[in-house]
């Protein structure tokens, strides 16, 4: 990676890029901010994006392509079956991932679909570093449970401890020994804990969930949509990779797997997902479902151009210049908010910063969800939208109790090669002045409450008049500007 010094005394991250095509943002006053979120229901996700300045809900979907991958979109073979793009991307995550079967999917979630529908049943049991919100949900639906074993460090939320996504290995043999191996349907290690802040873990670590594994039998599945953060981190933090390449070090954790699956709105910077897998026999049971959910075998639900943009974006995944920028973002806003001692989740993890909810808002208990609380009234003070990862974000129980999350935090996502570094600056202040203000924000009940994945369209509305006074502050302090 190249290390660029500036003269001065400043330290900030350098585009490693330039900017040819621009999309014109549009900054609400914060009068239509509050009727906006009003609108909304209190859902950042439930937001129109003709409403948002900055938008951080996610970077699932919604990073820059390269000009290469535009380029390969026009060369796409719109075949039904049997299509020559098909054969280009297979070859590539082939090449990559040293796989030799592949099934294509319309997005991540797709392939977790499968997964459970082939390898969970009532009474399974999934071991895993740390849950994701969709995983969790096919886990549950096909009748499986979810046993979460990140080591002790992943749940700090102030840290510098290098891999908190790393599993706690006697952990997971103490659940192999409780439940027994026919039990456990797979072992899953989420390259970039999405929900405790993008930590990633080591390549040891998934070295010695291998080991268990062949002890046991068992099969080791690897979720690569954080991979590119992940790798990033590896080769910047383990020292027995720093003289690897990118793609070395992609191969042996690729080695160490049965089945590799992927979003590829996160990884590839395209629109679409797939799994690689490592067992003929398995892939039998798979493909079936993939015409069944997807799409024919050879484009599972995926546009051909995609397709072609994605293969593209595998290759530049390899380019540790084209994946360092969204972690030296995300540490660069994490550095300044922790100057201005604003609680974060440290050390900087990737695909966003993660503000601590539970400290910011302290004074909101968590069955009013501090973390969407604080997500709606972010949205309110700078037009951003940040997206909830707490108590909102879970599934009650059956008994219909609350579950409590382990952590209340507000996502503020970092998409690829989107953002100003003064537009980054623009949120850290917006945030500083609403941590000033902290006291203003109050709690959120819901209104409107889906059984499954509430947290992507439920609807919540203000115990008190605590929106109204944030406008008013607003106001007072800034006067007639946006």
């Amino acid at each position: 990676m190249a290390k660029v010094k500036f003269f001065g005394e400043e330290s900030i991250p350098l585009e490693m890029h330039k900017v040819r095509i621009v999309q014109k943002l549009n900054l609400p006053p914060v009068e239509r901010r509050l009727e906006a979120i009003t609108e909304a229901g209190n859902n950042t996700f439930l937001l129109r994006n003709a409403d948002v300045f900055m938008d951080m809900l996610t970077d699932s979907g919604v990073n820059a392509m390269s000009d290469q991958q535009l380029a390969a979109m026009m060369i796409a073979d719109d075949s039904y079956a049997g299509s020559a793009t098909y054969t280009r991307l297979e070859s590539k995550l082939n090449e990559i991932f040293g796989m030799p079967f592949f099934l294509p999917a319309h997005q991540g979630r797709a392939c977790e679909n499968i997964l459970a529908q082939v390898l969970v049943s009532p009474g399974s049991v999934v071991p895993m570093n740390y849950h994701f919100t969709t995983t969790k949900a096919h886990i549950t639906l096909n009748g499986g449970t979810v046993e979460e074993l990140v080591a002790d460090a992943g749940l700090e939320v102030v840290s510098v401890h290098p891999f908190k996504g790393n599993m706690d290995v006697a952990k997971l043999r103490d659940v192999i020994g409780l439940h027994g191996v026919d039990k456990i349907a797979f072992v899953r290690m989420e390259a970039g804990t999405n929900l405790i802040g993008g930590q990633p873990f080591s390549v040891q670590n998934l070295a010695d969930i291998r080991r268990v594994c062949d002890e046991s039998g068992l099969m080791l599945v690897m979720d690569a949509s954080l991979l590119a953060d992940n790798l990033h981190f590896i080769k910047e933090r383990e020292e027995a990779c720093k003289d690897l390449s990118i793609r070395e070090i992609t191969r042996r954790m690729a080695d160490l797997c049965d089945v590799i699956y992927f979003s590829a709105r996160k990884l590839g910077c395209a629109r679409g997902g797939g799994m690689c897998i490592r067992s003929e026999e398995l892939y039998r049971r798979m493909r079936g479902l993939v015409p069944l959910y997807e799409g024919f075998l050879t484009y599972g639900g995926m546009s051909v151009r995609e397709m072609e943009a994605l293969t593209v974006g595998l290759e530049e995944t390899m380019d540790e210049e084209v994946i360092n920028q969204g972690p030296q973002f995300i540490g660069f806003m994490v550095d300044e908010l922790v100057k201005r001692g604003i609680p974060v989740i440290t050390p900087a993890g990737g695909l966003g910063c993660h503000i601590n909810a539970m400290q910011f808002v302290d004074h909101i208990p968590q069955a009013q969800y501090p973390a969407g609380a604080l997500a709606s009234a972010l949205y309110i003070a700078g037009g951003i939208r940040g997206m909830e990862r707490g108590t909102l974000s879970e599934q009650r129980e059956p008994d219909g109790s609350e579950l409590f999350a382990n952590m209340e935090l507000v996502r503020l996502a970092m998409p690829r090669r989107v953002f100003t570094l003064s537009q980054v600056k623009y949120a850290v202040d917006r945030l500083e002045w609403l941590y000033a203000n902290r006291r203003l924000i109050g709690g959120l009940v819901f209104t409107e409450e889906p059984e499954i994945l509430r947290f992507f369209y439920g609807r919540l509305a203000p115990v008190s008049d605590w929106q109204n006074e944030l406008v008013a502050q607003f106001r007072k302090d800034f006067g007639d500007s946006l």
